[in-house]
């Protein structure tokens, strides 16, 4: 194989304020002395944050230069690099929030531009013209909020909560649009008011550990904690319960597509998802929320969270198959001594998550040590072998 089909991969680090202090440190063997957050570890080529290859080349760069990397078929259907892998550190809750559609993304994002709204502003809501369905998997246990409760669930906990009684009659038999409308319409005062009560009972029982994460009250606690400031309750709030609480082990996944309503509440993850940084937000969180434009893209239906084991390949690789035609998460689990060879159809990347292997191109051979990540151009050819065992994620676009 040529060595120009297979690169060591950098990724880039977001230190978003949400994220932890010492997982993604660890992973990628960087010293956090200055106690920033680490929140994602991206690997792609989106315009706001491309990886690097070990030539010092942009990977946004080195795909327009290059794009036979791609392959014949995801370079006609796409034009790029369709993906982009992520890993996540969720220390602290994320926004409610939810994806457009591609054809909505493509509108929003040419009428902000039309509209002279830079790039970089606060209150832009589109930041480039793609869709973002996503898949995560769990490296651990890990807790979100993942589309809306079933009808019963819903006026279940809407009857049990009384500071929430009076949305039952506006849910009814299944009305959700009218149900989140009138939490996200209800002017601020309204919704201090309302979750005031709530607040107050359940915030001391959060602080005496007396509330499990299985309840929606630790949550809701622990938002109002983090997001509450003097004298403005979060609407997000609202919204805890009205979602689907979700725990996932270590190994299975979840697919969001657009329209689905989700935060993610704590735990790493590895994410992989179309190419995009578009997101709008319900709640729970200090950044611009578009109640309007919000509305314009919810799925005001219920949803049954479906959890992902992994589809076998073969003996050694697991794919997490979606609907999603941008991206596929696969995981390699090599046991100590074994090998495993691959041939890219598309641009694939390889992320080392535990172990370390020795990849084999033929032509070139490099150590890779947990937290590094692997490029393959389409036609490159991969043997792996592991001393120690290995966890690897795999990246790559659905035949």
């Amino acid at each position: 194989m040529e060595q120009s089909k297979f690169f060591k991969l950098k990724g880039k680090v977001q230190h978003y304020q949400w994220g932890g202090f010492t997982y993604l440190p660890q992973l990628l063997s960087l010293n956090n002395d200055q106690q920033q957050p680490f929140a994602e570890y991206w690997l792609g080529a989106h315009v706001q944050a491309p990886a690097e290859l070990d030539n010092g080349s942009k990977l946004d760069s080195a795909v327009a230069a290059h794009p036979e990397w791609l392959g014949a078929r995801v370079q006609d259907a796409f034009g790029r690099l369709p993906y982009l892998l992520k890993v996540l550190d969720v220390k602290d809750m994320l926004s409610i929030q939810v994806h457009p559609s591609r054809e909505s993304a493509l509108k929003g994002f040419r009428e902000e531009n039309e509209a002279g709204v830079p790039l970089s502003a606060s209150n832009r809501n589109y930041k480039d013209d793609n869709h973002k369905p996503e898949l995560m998997a769990a490296l651990g246990d890990f807790w979100l909020l993942h589309g809306f409760r079933n009808i019963t669930s819903m006026q279940s906990i809407l009857a049990a909560k009384p500071e929430l009684n009076f949305l039952l009659p506006v849910f009814g038999e299944g009305n959700y649009e009218a149900l989140y409308r009138t939490v996200m319409e209800m002017p601020a005062d309204e919704v201090k008011g309302r979750l005031d009560p709530l607040l107050e009972r359940i915030i001391p029982l959060y602080q005496q550990g007396s509330l499990d994460r299985s309840n929606p009250d630790f949550w809701a606690a622990r938002a109002a904690i983090t997001f509450n400031q003097p004298g403005q309750v979060d609407r997000g709030i609202f919204s805890v319960y009205l979602l689907n609480l979700v725990q996932m082990k270590r190994g299975e996944a979840i697919f969001q597509d657009a329209g689905i309503l989700h935060a993610y509440l704590e735990g790493q993850n590895v994410e992989l998802m179309a190419n995009s940084d578009n997101v709008l937000r319900g709640g729970l969180t200090p950044k611009h929320i578009d109640v309007p434009e919000l509305m314009k893209h919810v799925r005001f239906e219920p949803v049954e969270p479906n959890i992902l084991a992994g589809s076998a390949m073969n003996e050694k690789e697991t794919a997490y198959v979606t609907p999603a035609k941008d991206f596929e998460l696969r995981r390699i689990d090599l046991e100590a001594g074994e090998h495993y060879s691959l041939k890219a159809e598309t641009l694939d990347i390889l992320l080392v998550l535990n172990g370390k292997v020795l990849a084999n191109s033929g032509a070139r051979t490099v150590d890779v040590e947990k937290g590094a990540a692997l490029l393959l151009a389409a036609g490159a050819e991969l043997r792996l072998e592991s001393a120690t065992g290995a966890e690897i994620y795999h990246a790559t676009v659905p035949a």
